[in-house]
């Protein structure tokens, strides 16, 4: 059964990959300009030179014998080169996005660890004060854009009380070479650096941006967990388990929480994937060289190749985090691979 439900849900990711590579690779048409530059990312190139490319692109082939061409270089590593630097894509792209994929797990952390205690407490306290306070407090940050409340953040926060920087992941006092593009990583491994206070400024840069990449997925998840354990409650086993006289706690952690923590799974993957879309709005903001600047900047900039590039990894990195919460919830819950 297991090994069944692997096999459809690998077969599953790799339909989804083939019609992501067939819409990346169709975007090489839709933008406008040459295709040998689109494809390769040069630019002032001779005819000679052109005739050459469109004979190592397989240009002068059909259309599924370029996709198979595209599909290669993809695989080997040639992704092109930016038309704003002229170094390979994927060598940029191997920069950014460890910034953006650091950011985006504290947020999940954080949002993980403020989220279900808060949820189960609205759901445990039902029509409560305090489980009305909750959940009007959600309500409320569900509903707050997310620029609007950076800014604000940024004039109490930086401008007003002086106590948190208001960009970048570091500051310019400490020069720490990016070796694995993690800074408290590169911190570690960093020479000749006050490692404690490198960490501390870190620290301190991480910490607004982080809680306001956390405020829509805490928000989710606490209405999410709440909703999830009230549903638990009403079930027959725990009526039953109260008829046999258990304790009110030991029905909520025996038989309620592991029940109700159950779905979490799958949203993880759902509130992963909204943080690496909220990440380039954050990311702008606050300066931090993620994948997500360095997206918008591609943008404005018709940096083609790059554009292609991080809608490629973008995409795949979501699409594979949310195949992984799945299969993960159904190997926790046995009910799911029924369905």
């Amino acid at each position: 059964m297991i090994l069944r439900y692997l096999a459809r849900r690998l077969f599953l990711l790799g339909f989804v990959f083939v019609a992501l590579t067939v819409f990346v690779f169709s975007l090489n048409y839709l933008f406008p300009g040459d295709l040998v530059s689109n494809l390769t990312g040069m630019r002032d190139i001779s005819p000679q030179k052109h005739q050459q490319l469109q004979q190592m692109l397989a240009l002068d082939h059909s259309l599924w014998q370029q996709y198979i061409a595209y599909n290669r270089r993809l695989l080997a590593g040639d992704w092109g080169l930016s038309f704003a630097s002229q170094q390979p894509v994927l060598a940029e792209i191997m920069q950014v996005l460890p910034a953006t994929l650091e950011l985006a797990a504290y947020a999940l952390c954080l949002s993980l660890f403020a989220g279900i205690p808060l949820g189960l407490l609205a759901a445990v306290k039902k029509d409560s004060l305090l489980d009305r306070c909750i959940s009007g407090i959600a309500l409320v940050g569900y509903s707050m854009p997310v620029f609007w409340l950076a800014l604000i953040c940024i004039m109490l926060f930086s401008l007003q009380l002086g106590w948190l920087p208001t960009s970048g992941r570091l500051g310019v006092l400490f020069e720490v070479p990016s070796q694995t593009g993690f800074i408290f990583v590169d911190i570690l491994l960093a020479e000749h650096v006050s490692r404690s206070a490198a960490a501390y400024s870190a620290l301190q840069h991480l910490a607004m941006p982080t809680f306001i990449l956390a405020v829509y997925p805490t928000n989710v998840m606490i209405r999410f967990v709440r909703t999830s354990m009230l549903e638990v409650l009403e079930q027959n086993y725990i009526k039953t388990a109260r008829a046999k006289g258990l304790s009110r706690s030991q029905v909520l952690y025996r038989h309620g929480l592991r029940n109700a923590l159950l779905p979490v799974t799958r949203q993880v993957g759902l509130q992963f994937s909204t943080l690496i879309t909220l990440a380039m709005l954050t990311e702008v903001i606050f300066s931090w060289p993620g994948i997500g600047q360095w997206l918008i900047d591609s943008i404005y900039q018709r940096n083609y190749p790059a554009i292609q590039a991080g809608l490629l990894v973008v995409s795949s990195l979501v699409i594979c985090v949310n195949m992984l919460t799945e299969i993960l919830h159904t190997l926790f819950n046995p009910l799911a691979r029924k369905l």
